[in-house]
């Protein structure tokens, strides 16, 4: 297919190392808890502690992950990036004891946060355009069917292997992160910067503070992104608890998600692309998908529909809108974070926006145990409220961003065109 033919230097590198990685996260991202569960014998709620907290200090970190890839380029952070995660994973075995759980925890939960902004800054770095919408529908892609295809691995090893086969995918994670690491060095090195810009150090994330516009990209991907964290947090325990559905069933929701963004990713955002007229649009239009599907699911709580296969449709059907919602908006509000960023502080810019990803993460399972406990159809109801907010959001700063990261198809530059024909 045409979206996957290499379209500059190093693309393919690029995204070889995507697939590596969300293959060996897959192997391990769905067994966490029931890995440490084995290889330190503490109890599970001690367990949940130590990650939940090394996951809120890593966080912390993030803003320094930006001043990082603004001083040494977004390359080399990404290679080290890789090279920790790689060792950490490594290290797995080796925590038996609390604080070396903790210990190994904290390097990977640092090293898992801080990738995102890195990796959003390289991918800025290399391509430009509509090719880095392109390229940021096919590296969701890739993840969605790596992550697949790493669970369906583990849990043949698991299966086949035992205990012993949890050692093998934290290993073959650690594996995945450092080949990952190899295939981006072997990429291009970033273009040269400009001399004024590299010698205008000056505002750091001061600068970032008083960027109005961009603030409100922040504010509304924090209102959508809390119903991403609801895919996995909130619909398991709808599904079963509220809903009375079978557990066994639960999974299927997970594999449409999966399986459709995994195909469809990239053909979905070059649709939304020909459709809208602008990314903070196509954003909107994603959210506003996202926003129908939760008062779908809410209403599903209401009506109850009596029988398994009545409900698994329901189920499925909102998962679907969902879905939909999320191939349309990730691409295009990821490349507006990217576009509206400038080279110089790239990174802080984009270590900032990550900043609502990882609270929206945080604060989603706290936020939704909480309203289930009152009702099961409160937190769909919150969500379809954020997630329409952030629609609005989206829509309101288009007229403060600049055009060049509003439109899919930059304006052109005056003179140019006399300059092209002149010549």
């Amino acid at each position: 297919m045409s979206f996957f033919r290499p379209r500059f230097p190093g693309e393919r590198a690029l995204v070889s190392g995507i697939a590596v990685d969300a293959i060996g996260s897959g192997m391990y991202v769905p067994f966490s808890l029931v890995f440490f569960l084995h290889v330190t014998g503490l109890p599970l709620p001690l367990i949940g502690l130590v990650l939940t907290a090394t996951g809120l200090i890593a966080i912390a970190v993030v803003p320094v992950v930006g001043i990082v890839v603004d001083r040494v380029g977004a390359r080399p952070t990404q290679i080290a990036l890789y090279v920790i995660r790689g060792l950490s994973f490594a290290c797995f075995p080796l925590a038996r004891s609390l604080p070396v759980f903790v210990l190994v925890a904290l390097f990977t939960s640092v090293g898992t946060r801080a990738f995102r902004p890195a990796q959003n800054a390289r991918l800025a770095e290399l391509a430009d355009g509509t090719d880095r919408d392109r390229l940021l529908a096919l590296s969701r892609s890739l993840s969605n069917a790596g992550l697949g295809a790493g669970t369906l691995i583990a849990s043949i090893v698991i299966a086949t292997a035992g205990d012993a086969g949890y050692m093998v995918t934290a290993w073959l994670n650690g594996a995945s992160f450092l080949a990952a690491g190899f295939l981006a060095s072997r990429t291009p090195p970033a273009p040269p910067r400009n001399p004024a810009t590299v010698r205008a150090r000056g505002g750091g994330y001061r600068t970032v503070g008083e960027d109005r516009p961009f603030l409100g990209l922040v504010c509304a991907n924090l209102l959508v992104a809390l119903g991403f964290s609801a895919l996995t947090s909130l619909l398991p325990l709808y599904a079963t608890g509220w809903l009375d559905l079978p557990e066994g069933l639960v999974g299927s929701a997970f594999l449409l998600n999966t399986v459709l963004c995994a195909t469809l990713g990239v053909p979905v955002a070059t649709l939304a692309r020909r459709c809208f007229s602008s990314r903070p649009r196509a954003a909107a239009a994603g959210a506003v998908l996202f926003a129908l599907a939760f008062l779908a699911q809410a209403g599903l709580g209401i009506v109850r529909p009596h029988g398994v296969p009545l409900l698994l449709a329901g189920l499925l059907g909102t998962v679907l809108v969902m879905t939909i919602g999320e191939m349309v908006y990730s691409p295009s509000s990821e490349a507006l974070s990217q576009f509206a960023a400038p080279q110089r502080l790239r990174g802080r810019y984009l270590a900032t926006y990550q900043m609502s990803w990882s609270l929206a993460y945080a604060l989603g399972p706290m936020v939704f145990t909480s309203l289930l406990t009152i009702d099961g159809r409160l937190p769909w109801l919150l969500v379809a409220g954020t997630a329409a907010g952030g629609a609005l959001l989206l829509v309101s700063v288009e007229r403060r961003l600049p055009v060049e990261a509003v439109a899919f198809v930059p304006p052109p530059v005056p003179g140019k065109a006399t300059l092209t024909a002149a010549t």
